[in-house]
């Protein structure tokens, strides 16, 4: 049972892929401490099965974004599908599998080799045509340590005037969408962590964030009204969507790696996910996707999720030493 006295213990009672962040992001184990629990992704619980199920050429489901044979028919009665190769990666780069570890390394020569992508048809790590995919390509290429220096050079030209990136770009949109300048900022900070980034990657992330900073997250800057109210909402895994958890726990590593202290911007998203957390201390999904998955990681809408629960417990961690909150 969960209590508002033991989040953290019902935490730890999880997988590896949740137990070593908690050592690491609230417990502040040492590195050599939390690198056991995290070397147990390979071999234990959510990433062994995801591993079990890549197919013998390193993919997943048998394509890069969709999985073979997929059709639009389906798509309609059963929605997106979560099983091809890019959204494979996506979790296996959040279960924090060691980019080091042999199944990772063998991954990624494999995709390399034998994925291409369903629009275009050029090989996985040269990229799709879309900002979203891209920047989730991005960031799980540079996580395991391939070079996608060219991938990010194309979103950099694809940055849209408002500081900001839209997968709707080569259909004439000519603002950013939250959901797209996330997706790439997620990917661009990856590539700082992992090369240490360039001038130009660093002001492309500048204007990234300035352009959710502007609107607090998930307002629109003409009338001040949330942009969507699903921005609001709580969604596990988010795939290529976007929240204000989303954006906050981004916020959070993106100071962390620079040094950088909370901008008070974000007060607002703050005191909205504290409003969200449930009586027994943990934080539950508001709504989930539907589509066809490998197998669930999280709990059902309106139950104590451990993943939301995790990124809402350091995100508040990082802000309250900031600025603390008063008795």
């Amino acid at each position: 049972m969960v209590t508002p006295e033991n989040p953290i213990e019902w935490l730890l009672d999880s997988d590896p892929a949740i137990r070593w962040q908690v050592m690491r992001d609230l417990l502040d184990v040492t590195e050599a401490e939390y690198a056991v629990e995290r070397a147990r992704v390979e071999t234990e619980g959510w990433g062994a099965k995801l591993l079990s199920v890549q197919d013998a050429d390193g993919q997943w489901a048998g394509g890069a974004f969709l999985p073979v044979g997929f059709t639009r028919a389906e798509w309609k009665e059963q929605g997106q599908p979560w099983t091809a190769t890019c959204f494979s990666l996506n979790q296996l780069h959040e279960f924090g599998l060691d980019p080091k570890s042999a199944s990772a390394r063998r991954t990624v020569e494999l995709v390399g080799g034998n994925c291409h992508w369903e629009e275009g048809g050029q090989p996985y790590w040269h990229g799709e045509t879309e900002e979203c995919i891209n920047g989730r390509t991005v960031a799980d290429g540079a996580y395991f340590g391939v070079d996608v220096s060219d991938i990010v050079s194309r979103l950099l030209d694809q940055r849209q005037v408002d500081g900001g990136w839209n997968c709707e770009r080569t259909n004439g949109s000519i603002c950013s969408s939250f959901a797209s300048t996330i997706n790439v900022l997620e990917g661009l900070l990856e590539y700082e962590r992992a090369t240490g980034g360039t001038p130009e990657t660093r002001d492309a992330r500048r204007s990234g964030e300035e352009y959710l900073l502007s609107r607090h997250l998930y307002r629109r800057l003409s009338t001040g009204q949330p942009a969507d109210e699903r921005f609001l909402a709580l969604l596990h895994p988010s795939r290529w969507r976007y929240d204000v958890l989303r954006a906050l726990d981004y916020f959070r590593a993106s100071a962390l790696l620079v040094g950088a202290a909370p901008d008070r911007r974000l007060n607002e998203a703050v005191v909205h996910l504290r409003s969200k957390q449930l009586t027994n201390g943990t934080w539950a999904p508001d709504w989930t996707l539907p589509g066809r998955v490998w197998f669930s990681v999280d709990d059902s809408p309106g139950q104590p999720s451990r993943w939301l629960t995790l990124r809402a417990l350091r995100v508040l961690k990082w802000w309250d030493s900031t600025f603390p909150r008063q008795p």
